[in-house]
Formats: C-alpha cells, sequence, structure tokens
C-alpha cells in the first residue's frame, strides 16, 4: 500500500485542491488545517511524508518543520511557500526541508517531489529495521532476508531446529543458499561462540573428516553435497554419529538424497538419520515478493563493497526482475545485483525501455509458466492455484506459447 501524506494547509480550498490531486494519483492523504490538528500524525513510525504550507496562523510551516525534525530527522517535510516567500524557503532548506513548492504549483511537478519523498521515507524506514534486527543478535533476521511468509517460515524453522541438537539437513535448489542457512543454525544454537567450519563432503576422505571433527569440537561443523560424501567416511560418519561425542553436525544437499541411495552413492542408514530433521530453502519462484528485498540488499552490499554510491534501483528495473525466473535464485541475484551496482550491462535492465502493459505481461508469463511447472504441467491444477476459470487459463496460455506438456 500506498504510504500517506499529511497535508497541512489552513486554506480549505487549497486543502482540498491538494487532496484531489494526491488522490488521483491513489496516494492516501491525511488532511489538516493547523499544525495542532497535524502534530499528533507527525511521529517516528509515521511511514509518509508531509506537505506543509509555510504562512499559516500561529504555529507555521518553520514550526512545523522544527518539530519534525525533533521528532525524526528522517521524516521528510515538503513546504509550500507564496510567491515572495522563496527566500524563506531556502532558509527552511538549510534547516532540513526536504524541498519546497511555489503555489500555485503544476500538478506533475508536485508528485514528482512526493514521490522522491516517499522513495526516500522508505529507505529510511526499511534501513532502521535492518539496523533494529542486527542490534536485536537474532542471526535468522540478519541473515536470511526476505518479507514473504515462506522467508518468516524459513527464519522460524531455522531457530527452531537450532534449539534441538541433532545433525541437520538443508536442502534447497542450487544457489539458494544453503551455508548461510547452515550458518544461522550455528548461531541461533547453544554453542554460537564456538567454531564454525564448512566443507565440502565430496571426496573428502576419513583422515580428513576426523581432523574436522577434532578442530570444530564445540563449534558445528557443515558439510555440503553429503550425497557425494565416499562411503568409507559415510561409515566413519554412522560411526561417530553413535557415540554422540561429536561437533555439531549440519549437512547440505541440492540433490535428492532418495535418489542417491537409490543409485547406492548414499548409505540408507545415513539417509534416514538425516531425514529425521529437516530444513529446506524454497526457490526464489516461490517466493517472488522477496525479489526485490534482495535485490536492493545485494545492491547495497556490492556499493559498500566497491566504495561507491548504490545506484537508482528504478520501477522499470524491479519489474525486470520479477519477470524472470531465476534458476540460480539467490546466487545469480546476486551477481546480477553486483552487474548493476557496477554499471555492467546484465538481463536485470534489459526491460528499461517497455512500457507497463510489456512489463506486466512479462510478470504474467512467468507467474503462469511457474504454476505449470509446480503442478507438472497440468493446466487444470495450475489454474485452480491461480484462482483463474480454466478457460481463461488456455486462453492465456496460447496467448503466451506455453505448452503444458513442456512442464511435465
Amino acid at each position: 500500500m500506498t504510504a500517506p501524506v499529511l497535508v497541512v494547509d489552513d486554506d480549505p480550498i487549497v486543502r482540498e485542491a491538494l487532496t484531489q490531486t494526491l488522490e488521483l494519483e491513489e496516494f492516501p492523504v491525511i488532511s489538516a488545517g493547523s499544525f495542532v490538528e497535524a502534530k499528533d500524525h507527525i511521529t517516528a513510525s509515521f511511514a509518509g511524508v508531509i506537505l506543509s504550507d509555510m504562512r499559516m496562523p500561529g504555529r507555521d510551516g518553520f514550526h512545523l518543520l522544527q518539530f519534525t525534525r525533533d521528532t525524526d530527522a528522517e521524516l521528510p517535510v515538503i513546504l509550500l511557500t507564496g510567491e515572495g516567500d522563496i527566500p524563506m524557503a531556502v532558509r527552511a532548506m538549510t534547516q532540513g526541508a526536504f524541498g519546497f513548492l511555489e503555489k500555485p504549483c503544476a500538478p506533475a511537478e508536485l508528485i514528482a517531489v512526493i514521490e522522491r519523498a516517499q522513495k526516500a521515507r522508505a529507505m529510511a524506514l526499511e534501513n532502521r529495521r535492518l539496523k533494529a534486527q542486527l542490534e536485536t543478535g537474532d542471526a535468522a533476521a540478519r541473515i536470511i532476508y526476505g518479507t514473504s511468509p515462506q522467508a518468516e517460515a524459513l527464519r522460524h524453522r531455522a531457530r527452531s531446529v537450532a534449539r534441538i541438537n541433532a545433525e541437520v539437513l538443508i536442502s534447497g535448489p542450487p544457489g539458494a543458499g544453503i551455508s548461510k542457512v547452515a550458518e544461522v543454525i550455528h548461531l541461533c544454537g547453544a554453542h554460537p561462540e564456538g567454531p564454525f567450519a564448512k566443507h565440502t563432503a565430496a571426496g573428502m576422505d576419513p583422515i580428513a573428516f576426523a581432523a574436522l571433527v577434532e578442530d570444530t569440537q564445540g563449534g558445528s561443523l557443515f558439510l555440503d553435497e553429503v550425497q557425494s560424501m565416499p562411503m568409507q567416511t559415510q561409515f566413519a560418519l554412522l560411526t561417530l554419529l553413535e557415540t554422540g561425542e561429536h561437533p555439531r553436525l549440519i549437512f547440505g544437499s541440492a540433490a535428492p538424497l532418495d535418489d542417491a541411495v537409490q543409485s547406492g552413492a548414499l548409505h540408507a542408514d545415513l539417509y534416514y538419520r538425516l531425514e529425521a530433521l529437516q530444513v529446506r530453502i524454497p526457490a526464489l519462484s516461490e517466493r517472488p515478493e522477496d525479489i526485490p528485498v534482495l535485490f536492493r540488499h545485494y545492491v547495497a552490499q556490492a556499493a559498500e563493497q566497491a566504495g561507491i554510491a548504490a545506484p537508482e534501483i528504478t520501477p522499470e528495473v524491479i519489474s525486470s526482475l520479477m519477470a524472470q525466473d531465476w534458476p540460480g535464485n539467490a546466487r545469480a541475484l546476486m551477481s546480477a545485483a553486483m552487474r548493476f551496482t557496477l554499471g555492467l550491462p546484465g538481463e536485470e535492465t534489459q526491460t528499461a525501455g517497455l512500457g507497463l502493459a510489456d512489463q506486466m505481461a512479462q510478470v504474467e508469463r512467468s507467474l503462469l509458466a511457474e504454476a505449470l511447472r509446480k503442478h507438472q504441467g497440468r493446466a487444470a491444477a495450475a489454474a485452480e492455484a491461480l484462482k483463474l476459470p480454466r478457460k481463461t487459463m488456455y486462453d492465456k496460455l496460447a496467448k503466451y506459447g506455453l505448452k503444458p506438456e513442456s512442464f511435465r
């Protein structure tokens, strides 16, 4: 939902005109005729911005600006000035006003300033939220990003599993961040201060395995690609598990372990031990609403590492990201963010010249394809999941050239 605009003006005609202009652009408006009426809305938790006249009886725009700065210095205040108030407005800017507009102002100019202020406010609140997460010491909140129900469920599952003193299997598609979740489980566990080591299990001989176990006593040992662990080492691992005297063991796999058991690559006893306590990381395609959150985080991270200012992430860039399937998951999105930050060409900007209708079509096609993939090409089941009538579903599949049989 769009954040609100607090409009403060003692002239009811001007106030109504501003309200109508903003509501036509789908901004929620809170209207006030004076500072006294407005001040209860001016809080550190207010998600929107303030648009105020400068000259008002009693407490004027300067007083409102100072009150807002004292309440929350990151809450944008845009001031409306009369023809002779420009020097006054410039002085207000030096005191922290986000901007000023001369009355009467064109609707396009007003909306442009409001949108910039809204973006600045949203970024300030997001940074504040992330800082609060860091200060709580909650590793799940610090490391596992996303606002979707799936991301929240993953954080909850990681915290819950961390409290159980048993071996854990983390599964997920390639690039999903299995090792990151392993780190979260270690940090949320009983001994976060202990050592944490991560290694691939592929090609690991029993001697190397025993050395790692020794080095990580009192902490956690994460072994990725457990299905590729040599059978001799699997026997050593099973023996160790029977003793109970070992560091916390966390395993990872992006491959189906039941297939590895069937092929003889993974010992069945080990499989059944690992099957008991699992954490599954959902693919990005299952939680597309997390794509913008993750991308913004990765861009900020890349900009900090490169020592440069983070580039603006436009709605066109976001729509292009949302239109893609991201089979490489978080790792691929991180690479895209790095290219974007450094100004290198990439798919994430390929729709920058497209209109809204074309961008929405790309997103719709992506959602249809994902529903077919999730339901193994069963169009009726996909239509039900998307809450679409079957005829509408088939019409859309024909429109985008999607064939259900290609997803079976």
